[in-house]
């Protein structure tokens, strides 16, 4: 299976095709959000968790939402996590949160229902930080593969969504 990991330090971006062992980089100066629709628009690389990426997620990720349920808790990569499913019209999305203080998500799944055989996309998240506790370095692409530099358009292969994807651009 294709992987790919970018990096955005707030004014370059890089995406490094792990099994390609190539990374593309463009300059881009503005929000995460501006970013995100760039890539779906632009590059045609839509990214299936950016809603949690958004200055407003709830927002983002409530929009169309017609049930939740409430699956309990159950342990992710060690941490204690309330699990919650949603239905909108076009997916399923589950997400699972830390309980704590300082709660964060840990894992996210998103299921399409229109889309043949209804393929899944889930991202897990670790060693996650808020405020002082991140460093801007983690922010800039460090070529740990020694990996080529290519045109973005060569880390096609590196999409980690099914070809029968279709991306909708709403006005």
């Amino acid at each position: 299976m294709p992987t790919s990991k970018g990096f955005f330090d707030g004014k370059t971006l890089t995406i490094l095709g792990k099994n390609l062992n190539g990374y593309a980089q463009a300059d881009f100066s503005g929000s995460i959000e501006q970013l995100i629709d760039e890539l779906r628009t632009e590059y045609n690389r839509p990214l299936p968790a950016a809603d949690l990426l958004m200055s407003d997620p709830y927002d983002e990720l409530m929009r169309g939402v017609r049930d939740i349920k409430d699956l309990g808790s159950g342990s992710i990569q060690g941490m204690e996590c309330d699990h919650l499913a949603f239905r909108a019209e076009q997916v399923y999305w589950q997400i699972w949160i830390t309980q704590g203080q300082r709660p964060y998500p840990c894992r996210f799944m998103i299921s399409s229902k229109v889309i043949e055989r209804e393929p899944q996309y889930s991202i897990t998240f670790s060693n996650w930080k808020t405020g002082d506790q991140v460093a801007d370095s983690g922010f800039t692409f460090k070529n740990p593969t020694n990996a080529r530099k290519v045109d973005l358009a060569e880390l096609r292969d590196s999409n980690e969504l099914p070809d029968n994807f279709v991306i909708e651009v709403s006005e």
